[in-house]
């Protein structure tokens, strides 16, 4: 078998040393920076020939920074004959831009498709994309894994009753079905419209959250616009607590300010995306989600099945026995 290699950016190497750490492997030696003229500069410091090869890096802001990293990471691994390259992306940029809403507008989540293969990766893995379809986009094995069972699972381990989740928009429903099928709870879903791009406009609510508990399910926060007014509408229809549970935290803008002094009691995301100590808030708390990157990860170099990341209703205790 290949030898096992896992390298990283510096987008969030918190979490590929975690990664590491569950595999029991050391983290790849790359001399990843800047020239003087600011171009991205990088060189593998260790033999890779042969190797199955696995690089770490969420492309999260500077996402075009971010990118530009993986692209020349993954051809300098090419270049140096590694036998397989996995693009490991917890958190694709430029998801949102999956279709064209209007008249000349690019399709930039399929650039960066194109981008990704052309540099030379084998294989993309990746968690909770904005748009599923994106998995289309590209002419190489795409493993899409999902962080809901894990954020699902700890609200049903709080041994709260009389929730309902909540669905922010349309688009979202199938992510919070899921979550409330594995807590046994009932769904609410909100409409919104958007006038403009990070801009949203709540228009109606569907379904009863009379004196329960409301949790948002979303895939991320972005500016925190969405979840702080879908908490006071969820509110005024009468729920007794608004708590928000998300995936990927984008946090832009003054997103860490808006939850704090939102109706939202918590926000729970996980640590596909460094948060910087200046976002941290005691509202927002972080999951760790290095072992299932890094089981996916195993079971991917071993050539073994990972459905079961999929199907565990409660994901850890369940592979770990």
């Amino acid at each position: 078998m290949a030898d096992l290699k896992i390298f990283t950016g510096n987008a969030n190497r918190p979490l590929a040393e975690g990664v590491c750490r569950y595999l029991g492997v050391t983290l790849g030696t790359a001399m990843v920076g800047t020239f003087k003229n600011g171009e991205t500069r990088v060189k593998i410091e260790e033999h890779v020939r042969g190797a199955d090869v696995f690089v770490i890096q969420p492309t999260s802001n500077p996402s075009d920074h971010h990118i530009i990293e993986l692209l020349i990471m993954i051809d300098a691994l090419k270049r140096a004959s590694a036998a397989r390259i996995t693009a490991v992306i917890p958190y694709y940029a430029y998801a949102k831009q999956e279709k064209k809403a209007s008249g000349r507008e690019p399709i930039s989540a399929k650039l960066m498709a194109n981008l990704i293969v052309t540099a030379g990766a084998n294989r993309v893995m990746t968690i909770d994309l904005h748009a599923p379809a994106i998995q289309g986009f590209f002419d190489i094995p795409v493993d899409h894994l999902t962080a809901i069972p894990i954020l699902a699972g700890e609200l049903d381990e709080t041994d709260l009753n009389n929730i309902v989740v909540v669905s922010p928009d349309s688009g979202g429903v199938s992510r919070a079905d899921e979550f409330r099928h594995r807590i046994g709870a009932g769904l609410a879903i909100i409409a919104k419209h958007r006038p403009e791009p990070d801009v949203a406009e709540v228009l109606e609510m569907v379904g009863d959250v009379e004196g329960k508990v409301a949790v948002i399910v979303d895939d991320m926060i972005s500016t925190g616009g969405t979840l702080a007014e879908a908490a006071e509408v969820l509110l005024h229809r009468g729920a007794s607590r608004v708590m928000a549970y998300a995936v990927h935290p984008v946090l832009a803008d003054d997103a860490p300010a808006l939850i704090r002094n939102s109706k939202l009691e918590r926000v729970v995301v996980t640590n596909t995306i460094l948060v910087p100590p200046h976002c941290r808030d005691p509202k927002i708390e972080i999951r760790d989600i290095a072992w299932l990157i890094g089981e996916a990860i195993r079971r991917t170099h071993e050539g073994s099945s990972i459905s079961a990341l999929f199907q565990a209703t409660h994901l850890r205790q369940e592979l770990l026995v």
